[in-house]
């Protein structure tokens, strides 16, 4: 072989590894959480069954855990007019246990219990009919009480001795190390001193091992998360009443764009904030994507100001072209007084150019000059025009149509050490390449405390590292 057919060879190589990755990106498969109302574990059940998950899989692979003691209710429901699937995941052994978003099991006797269950029974089997639902038994109650604080230990244990695929032990290991981080620096302990209570009980280790489930069946290669509702309010758990969102939540959510609507009641959960925090891969403004499916998980509330409703979508993105139509408008300048050149480049700003710049060529017959180029979109390209003409000495132009790249980017605030900053990211196919403060702002700080722009800078930066680090 030749060296020229050798690098033909690795010219077709790198072709189609090109088209191979183009390819993959324009049919990236993705799930989009959108949590307007919040999420917890039993809508986002609700939410995958509704968008396509088979309920009779999702709980035979949850009866490989092993556990007793617990059952599901699956049926159809609505909030204000929007129909979709209510799941309740059921402790056996505590009627009173109240589930996430505290659903209540009031029975005045035994006999009342009964009839309930078998109320229940009687009822069609399928999910299309908006008035039948189903009521899944798992295997006999445990003959001891529910409520055991398990540790994490506890927790591997039982997921690692069951009969679930690797990939759903993996991926429910990894929501519940994440919940027991957060409780760790809440409660100051050591993470394998963790006492799980809310989370530790059947109801949640069905809610957290069913996402990761329900997950590994959609099979999707991205998710994307929309700014989650948190609500407001008081909320009963095992250390007492606490603010909304309840210290767990506030650490597993942290980095991840929120919002506080006034909603009067703990709209998302620490699993809800865990199945999020670890699926996500991309938080914020939603990626642009072909929707192809729809979900609707329903909560346990009846809330008359949102409808108390986890949505899903299910589709594929579809990468634009990159970059946008830009003009480049340029001229040769040699006899102009240079004092000048700052009040045309005001100008050129006002009139919308994008970019101005000067460069230092040689022109004909020796003569030093300046090379004057604007780039701005094509509907400022007439009054570009006419501020170089008129505010400078050219007789000519050069205009150059070109497609501008750029990267995507967001603003955020963040708490440092002066306080709140403006914090600039730029991403590149939905990952953070950069991020920095807004330099203005550190301009102020640094005059204002009278200390050097570099230290601010460097500073600041080093928070955002910092943050980077705490959120993965």
């Amino acid at each position: 072989m030749t060296i020229f057919t050798y690098l033909y060879k690795i010219y077709e190589t790198h072709i189609v590894i090109v088209y191979l990755t183009n390819w993959i990106s324009l049919k990236m498969k993705i799930l989009q959480y959108d949590c307007f109302s919040g999420i917890s574990g039993d809508m986002n059940l609700g939410a995958m069954i509704d968008l396509g998950v088979d309920k009779d899989y999702l709980i035979s692979q949850l009866k490989k855990l092993g556990i007793d003691g617990w059952d599901i209710t699956v049926e159809k429901d609505q909030r204000h007019g929007i129909t979709g699937t209510k799941v309740t995941v059921h402790d056996l052994n505590d009627h009173h246990h109240d589930h996430e978003h505290e659903h209540h099991h009031k029975h005045d006797n035994e006999e009342d219990e009964l009839h309930h269950h078998e109320h229940i029974h009687n009822h069609s089997i399928g999910l299309e009919d908006h008035h039948t639902h189903t009521h899944e038994h798992a295997l006999e109650p445990e003959h001891h009480h529910s409520h055991v604080h398990r540790h994490l230990s506890d927790i591997r244990k039982i997921i690692n001795e069951s009969g679930l695929s690797d990939k759903e032990k993996d991926l429910s290991l990894k929501m519940f190390q994440r919940v027991a981080e957060a409780e760790a620096k809440v409660h100051n302990a050591d993470i394998e001193e963790v006492h799980f209570h809310e989370v530790g009980a059947i109801d949640s280790i069905i809610d957290i091992v069913g996402a990761a489930i329900c997950f590994n069946a959609l099979d999707v290669d991205a998710v994307h998360v929309s700014p989650v509702e948190l609500g407001g309010g008081f909320v009963r758990c095992a250390h007492g009443t606490l603010p909304v969102p309840a210290p767990a939540t506030t650490e597993i959510i942290k980095n991840i764009p929120v919002r506080r609507d006034g909603v009067n009641f703990e709209a998302t959960t620490p699993t809800g904030a865990t199945i999020v925090a670890t699926l996500g891969n991309s938080f914020g403004t939603p990626p642009k994507m072909i929707i192809k499916k729809t979900g609707y998980g329903i909560g346990q509330k009846q809330n008359p100001e949102k409808p108390n409703i986890l949505r899903v979508f299910l589709g594929e993105t579809v990468e634009e072209e990159s970059g946008h139509d830009a003009i480049l408008i340029e001229c040769n300048i040699d006899d102009m007084n240079s004092e000048l050149i700052g009040y045309v480049y005001d100008k050129l700003f006002e009139a919308g150019a994008k970019d101005v710049y000067i460069s230092s060529i040689m022109m004909k017959k020796g003569r030093p000059g300046s090379l004057l180029s604007v780039i701005c979109e094509k509907e400022a390209e007439d009054k570009i025009k006419e501020v170089i003409f008129t505010q400078t000495t050219t007789i000519g132009l050069r205009v150059f149509p070109f497609k501008k790249e750029t990267l995507e980017r967001s603003f955020e605030t963040m708490e440092t050490k002066y306080g709140p900053m403006t914090i600039k990211r730029s991403m590149f196919k939905g990952k953070v390449v950069s991020a920095k403060p807004e330099f203005d702002e550190c301009k102020q700080i640094a005059d204002k405390q009278n200390i050097p722009l570099k230290d601010v800078y460097n500073d600041i930066i080093a928070d955002i590292k910092d943050n980077e680090r705490d959120s993965k």
